[in-house]
């Protein structure tokens, strides 16, 4: 069986470096999603411009900051012993948008290798459309993401099972996607 994953915020958790950055903005720390608060004050403040750069500090060099979701080490290891291919696929361009021009894809690749996450490979999307593509062509059975729109999206293959994954249980489920609050609940949707 072939498995999909999302990266950023379904296998990285970023919220130690968020955490830093809310403090820095002086941004109250709310129990759920700090990523969405500090870009929800940034914007309130007429600071978009700001949260653009900060995206790009955050997914290059504060990523080395970000640990693996709990569980997610040991349910790749279980899927891998069980015979399963392993597959992230990830939409991030290769460059922030804004900001100092790190290597987005190197960033992320370094983490995936420096957190010992074993995976059989690594796919680094430069468009949603492009990312939607190799999820098709690789034959995913199961792709797990933590963005609403990737899942929903009318060219997602109908052939490959749908999880979102929501910690913050703060999105609606629809398109026929599933939802799992932590990895140890995608461990028991995702049985091999």
């Amino acid at each position: 069986m072939r498995i999909g994953l999302d990266l950023d915020n379904t296998l990285a958790d970023y919220r130690l470096p968020l955490e830093r950055m809310c403090a820095a903005y002086g941004v109250s720390l709310p129990q759920s999603d700090p990523k969405v608060a500090l870009r929800e004050e940034l914007r309130a403040r007429g600071e978009e411009g700001e949260w653009t750069k900060l995206q790009g500090e955050l997914y290059g060099p504060l990523m080395s900051e970000a640990k693996p979701f709990p569980g997610a080490e040991d349910t790749l290891l279980h899927w891998l012993s069980s015979g399963c291919e392993i597959f992230v696929v990830s939409h991030r361009t290769r460059h922030p948008i804004a900001g100092k021009k790190h290597d987005l894809h190197a960033h992320a690749r370094s983490w995936i290798m420096e957190s010992g996450l074993a995976v059989t490979g690594v796919f680094l999307e430069e468009s949603k459309a492009c990312k939607i593509a190799r999820i098709d062509s690789l034959h995913c059975r199961v792709f797990v993401d933590d963005l609403p729109d990737i899942l929903e999206h009318p060219d997602f293959p109908e052939v490959t099972r749908k999880i979102l994954f929501d910690p913050g249980s703060s999105h609606r489920v629809a398109g026929g996607a599933e939802s799992a609050a932590t990895w140890m609940q995608i461990k028991q949707l995702v049985r091999v």
